[in-house]
């Protein structure tokens, strides 16, 4: 291994990583050395040189043209990472001399964003109001693949769920408990306590089957003895969600509590007083392990840290702090 990186750190140009992507991209050594504006022959040597220096082959020809092997897409894939991390420095650079201030590329799911994500980005942007920031909305899963291509600075999310969650550095911020809601304009409901069961009238609006928030519903259904409905919508959208609870109050759904709440306040949802069995899914800062973080990131982690603490339930009293509070009255 140390001799490898040896001869990569001596040897490798970028020019190679680039033939790589563009390799991967238009599957043809001619395509690719047209898009770099290189002959073939060229571009044929710069693709020998590098799998000299791995001392190995990275694409397989076929009938479709040049495959990458499963070396080949590893070695594309750092290609990408390090393109991109260049890219970003080009724009960081320009952008600092400019006096714009940089960029910060985050990742959230859902149910860390209105309590964390927002007070924390609404700080740092008093702090640094020239920084042009980028915040995505979407699954772990994939958000995760996006901080490993360099796209994104850092993840709140769930590191779990990677199939291989050692190679990212895990900071935990708090839970993300669910709540059932129905529209603002669903009739009062009859009891202080709702089973699952009691909603079986209703049609679900539910979140597609590869997302997490499926899969806990499914078990929340089969611990209450129920099948999962058969004539469900299903969206991975909140906006289309909450449009719909809205539209009929025939329609229920589950939600992050902080984001149900958020639309509570809007009179705009009811929450179902439902209590699910499933303990709530914690939810962190996820980065690169190794990587290098820039100093908005690092302050931005600061921020949802405080954010969390903020939001963080207080501590259920103690017997010795009970007795005390008794013994003071």
């Amino acid at each position: 291994m140390k001799d490898t990186l040896n001869v990569l750190l001596s040897k490798l140009r970028m020019k190679q990583l680039q033939l790589l992507i563009a390799l991967d991209d238009l599957k043809s050594l001619h395509k690719a050395a047209g898009a770099m504006s290189m002959t073939q022959s060229a571009a044929s040597k710069a693709l020998q040189e590098l799998e000299s220096m791995l001392d190995a082959p990275l694409f397989e020809r076929s009938k479709t043209g040049m495959i990458p092997n499963q070396l080949g897409h590893c070695v594309i894939r750092y290609a990408r990472l390090v393109a991109t991390d260049l890219t970003a420095l080009c724009q960081d650079v320009a952008e600092i001399r400019s006096g714009r201030g940089g960029r910060l590329a985050v990742g959230a799911i859902m149910g860390a964003i209105p309590e964390c994500v927002v007070p924390a980005l609404n700080r740092l942007h008093v702090g640094q109001p020239n920084l042009s920031i980028e915040v995505m909305e979407d699954t772990s899963a994939r958000m995760l693949l996006q901080l490993d291509d360099g796209r994104l600075d850092l993840v709140i999310g769930r590191a779990a769920v990677a199939a291989d969650p050692s190679k990212y550095q895990y900071r935990p911020l708090g839970d993300e408990p669910l709540s059932v809601v129905v529209g603002y304009g669903h009739p009062p409901l009859p009891r202080k306590e709702v089973r699952l069961r009691d909603l079986a009238g209703h049609r679900w609006v539910m979140y597609p089957s590869h997302m997490p928030l499926h899969a806990l519903l499914e078990r929340e259904m089969d611990l209450a003895g129920l099948d999962m409905p058969d004539n469900p919508i299903s969206t991975a959208s909140t906006f289309v969600t909450v449009a719909l609870l809205q539209s009929s109050p025939e329609l229920v759904s589950l939600l992050p509590t902080a984001i149900a709440a958020m639309f509570v306040r809007q009179k705009m949802l009811r929450v179902v007083p439902v209590k699910l069995k499933s303990p709530s899914q914690t939810f962190g800062v996820v980065t690169r392990k190794g990587g290098v973080l820039s100093s908005p990131a690092e302050q931005f982690i600061e921020l949802l840290r405080d954010a969390a603490l903020e939001h963080a339930p207080a501590p259920a009293p103690t017997r010795k702090w009970v007795a005390q509070k008794r013994k003071a009255a």
